[in-house]
């Protein structure tokens, strides 16, 4: 996914993974970001513009407190993603099919004829961690109600 230019802040994240090399994989190869600066044991990515860091931390594993049911579907919790153009989020998808991903829930479209209508889909990076990408048809649909 190619860096793109917003007039919103960049947001930070740093996320623990318990291997660097698994890491590199997934989000440079499966995922397809840009990798920024790197050392041995943390990977700075461009995740659309926002930076995302993983960190290497031994014998880490994602704790997933629970799910919430949402549009008959269990969404993992914690989890963090972005929110994508239509066609941003069909390649995306395309690309992790084709990857032969495990989704946790695959991609589909939730809410259907209702406000605040999405793609969505969710996955897990090989640390556990739980990740959301979606998409609007309508971007002022974001906060819909």
């Amino acid at each position: 996914m190619p860096s793109s230019a917003t007039s919103l802040p960049p947001f930070h994240l740093a996320l623990p993974v318990h291997d660097i090399g698994a890491a590199r994989t997934f989000y440079g190869e499966t995922l397809g970001l840009a990798c920024g600066r790197c050392a041995e044991r943390w990977i700075d990515w461009d995740l659309e513009g926002h930076q995302l860091v993983t960190h290497q931390v031994e014998g880490y594993t994602a704790p997933i407190a629970g799910t919430n049911l949402v549009d008959g579907h269990d969404v993992p919790v914690p989890h963090f993603g972005l929110v994508l153009t239509v066609e941003q989020f069909r390649q995306l998808a395309g690309r992790l099919t084709d990857a032969r991903t495990d989704f946790v829930i695959p991609p589909h479209l939730r809410f259907p004829g209702e406000p605040g209508e999405q793609w969505t889909m969710f996955l897990l990076d090989p640390s556990g961690n739980a990740l959301e990408f979606k998409a609007f048809a309508d971007p002022a649909q974001l906060f819909a109600m």
